[in-house]
């Protein structure tokens, strides 16, 4: 296999392909050292080595700035472990559960609000006797009515670990929704294949697939193809998107984005504000600042293209909507502002 054709993961395979600076290796082997690399051939295909400002590296590419820890930042930024009944799963709200199945992933992001677990160094994939336990714990509790395959990606695993995942879910009678969130057919669209979708289907449960991705460039047309053999095999799909310094936080960017979704039969669903995770904060910008972006999208584009703007509360309290609110209680009615920022009076005085 050709380095053309293999994943970039040492700072020196960035370095040969011209992605980092070889006077700055010293310094990514500091962030390779705590934090895990890697890029699919897909992904460094869409960066723009001219362009040192480029989103998609700025995504994939390690950076000096992920040494700095700010005081805020934490290993576990939304609380995963305090809902940690077994190895693997996440009981977090009432009729739904992670199951964390595999701690690797395709591509790592600079960002990602568990990279102290996954990678090569993290908590490795759930041996047979740990997956069993996390099933049985799903299959205990009957008000579990949502299983989410999480980690890591786990579209990684191979289709007879995935179809074996499916078999065990398949008879919970209780679990009727399996949600699998992923970045695979965006940056190795070619593993969406016959074998991984009859895996897919080994449950006969109703699966949904969201897609993360952050920028418009990802949906490339192999992208799209991906999504359409799984939309045609019938997974609905749903977007996943974390508003980014210097990647998308740019109201026109970001409808792109959305829009680019929606031309592929994917639904947005989360627009996440960054999470505390430690060495992210050259990524975090202020919520009033995503507030602003957000409601740029509100009346500029269809209805169809509305992520939900949310904030994972630090310490595992779960998800708020911090959307800016379009009306306000003023006296004996509201005040409702419009997409053009006019304010109106509802009900309107006669």
């Amino acid at each position: 296999m050709t380095a053309a054709a293999r994943s970039l993961k040492t700072p020196e395979e960035l370095a040969s392909a011209g992605l980092v600076e070889p006077a700055n290796l010293s310094g990514i082997h500091a962030v390779a050292d705590r934090y895990a690399i890697a890029l699919t051939p897909t992904v460094v295909s869409l960066i723009d080595q001219a362009d040192p400002q480029d989103p998609i590296a700025r995504q994939f590419v390690p950076d000096l700035s992920e040494l700095l820890t700010t005081p805020e930042e934490r290993a576990d930024p939304i609380g995963d472990t305090a809902h940690s009944p077994a190895k693997g799963i996440v009981h977090r709200y009432p009729d739904r559960v992670l199951l964390k199945a595999v701690h690797i992933c395709p591509v790592y992001c600079r960002f990602c609000f568990r990279r102290e677990m996954i990678g090569p160094q993290g908590e490795g994939t759930l041996a047979p006797e740990e997956l069993s336990a996390a099933l049985a714990y799903i299959r205990d509790h009957s008000e579990i009515w949502e299983v989410i395959l999480t980690g890591g990606d786990p579209l990684v695993l191979s289709p007879r670990r995935l179809s074996a995942i499916m078999q065990g879910l398949a008879k919970i009678p209780h679990v009727k929704i399996i949600r699998f969130h992923t970045r695979v057919p965006a940056v190795d669209p070619e593993k969406i294949d016959d074998a991984l979708i009859a895996a897919l289907k080994e449950s006969g449960k109703v699966v949904y697939v969201a897609l993360h991705a952050n920028h418009p460039r990802e949906l490339t047309e192999s992208a799209r193809a991906a999504c359409a053999r799984l939309i045609d095999a019938g997974f609905p799909m749903v977007s996943q998107t974390v508003l980014l310094k210097g990647v998308n936080d740019d109201a026109v960017v970001l409808g792109e984005l959305m829009k680019a979704f929606v031309e592929t039969r994917i639904k947005p669903y989360y627009l996440h504000h960054p999470d505390l995770a430690p060495g992210t904060s050259h990524f975090r910008l202020d919520i009033t600042e995503g507030q602003k972006i957000v409601s740029a999208l509100r009346g500029n584009i269809s209805g169809l293209c509305q992520p939900t703007y949310v904030l994972d509360i630090p310490g595992g309290h779960g998800k708020a909507v911090i959307g800016e609110s379009a009306v306000r209680r003023e006296g004996g009615c509201y005040s409702v502002s419009d997409f053009r920022g006019g304010e109106h009076e509802y009900p309107p005085r006669s």
